[in-house]
């Protein structure tokens, strides 16, 4: 699915309630394979928990070790992705997203007051709360709070979210300077907003005949410039992002669908299905029919 994103590059997020636009996902791991999620990017909150599992949280070029039991803070508009890097089964990794104007209206004195300057605060693109800092300790509860209201919807359970996301606010406010910062130049911004645009083309045509000087010429950059974002960002060339890219789609249709793996082949920007069968094997060690027959 193309991410899609408004003229600023932001992805455009659909919450279930857009009058109570928060939305919970848990066990995406499990569908993602190698337990790996793209890089992409959204203008809300996100905070997520590693619960039995280590995960590696990348936030820009940053990458954040999660111990089980810590958790995460992701300002909005970041590229940032997630990896199950150890554990035996599946992180459930229970995630929520919101915007700020989930605890207050944006014109509002309490929003500009205390939100604000966290979600425009350039040099804090996270915030780590882990399980042996003693600060953090009301942090955890107010999650579990929130994780346990949205899983299970009882009466006023949009009341309780709110106001646990309201006092955690509160905490971040109070010790703002004295959390961690980041401090992004103007280079590694424009870095960022090149890599979105090159994989929003990406996300976009994947299905389609792309090109090297096509994905470069969608942030208006050379080859050579575009190749350089790519490693700083993703570790690879832009060719092979959009391979990857594909092949992450490849593996959902092979569980979601009935399509053959021609046709899947074909569907994922495929010259022939005997290189996607190549390639697949390349990045997940077996073959397309092995997968879908395991149901893995």
């Amino acid at each position: 699915m193309p991410v899609i994103v408004d003229r600023r590059m932001r992805e455009q997020i659909t919450h279930e309630q857009p009058l109570f636009p928060i939305t919970c996902f848990e066990n995406e791991l499990s569908e993602l394979p190698n337990r790996e999620g793209p890089l992409h990017w959204h203008p809300d909150f996100e905070i997520a928990r590693a619960t039995v599992g280590v995960l590696d949280y990348q936030v820009g070029r940053e990458h954040i070790r999660l111990e089980p039991g810590d958790s995460i803070l992701v300002n909005g508009n970041l590229l940032h992705g997630v990896r199950q890097v150890s554990g035996g089964a599946p992180d459930p990794m229970p995630i929520i997203l919101f915007p700020g104007e989930l605890i207050a209206p944006e014109t509002g004195a309490v929003y500009q007051k205390y939100i604000a300057p966290i979600a425009d605060c350039a040099s804090l693109p996270f915030v780590v709360f882990r399980r042996q800092e003693g600060w953090c300790g009301e942090v955890h509860c107010l999650l579990d709070e929130v994780f346990h209201a949205l899983n299970r919807r009882e009466d006023c359970y949009e009341m309780v979210v709110q106001r646990d996301l309201n006092r955690l606010f509160e905490i971040l406010f109070r010790r703002l300077d004295a959390l961690p910062r980041s401090q992004a130049t103007r280079i590694q911004l424009r870095t960022q907003v090149r890599v979105q645009k090159m994989l929003d083309f990406i996300y976009t045509h994947y299905a389609e005949p792309v090109t090297f000087d096509q994905i470069a010429g969608a942030a208006s950059v050379s080859r050579s410039e575009a190749a350089r974002c790519f490693q700083e960002y993703m570790g690879c060339s832009p060719v092979n992002a959009l391979i990857r890219y594909r092949l992450r789609t490849a593996h959902r249709l092979l569980h979601d669908t009935s399509l053959t793996v021609q046709e899947i082949a074909a569907a994922c920007g495929f010259a022939s299905a005997g290189y996607f069968a190549r390639q697949f094997r390349k990045r997940y060690g077996c073959t397309p029919g092995s997968i879908r027959n395991s149901g893995e």
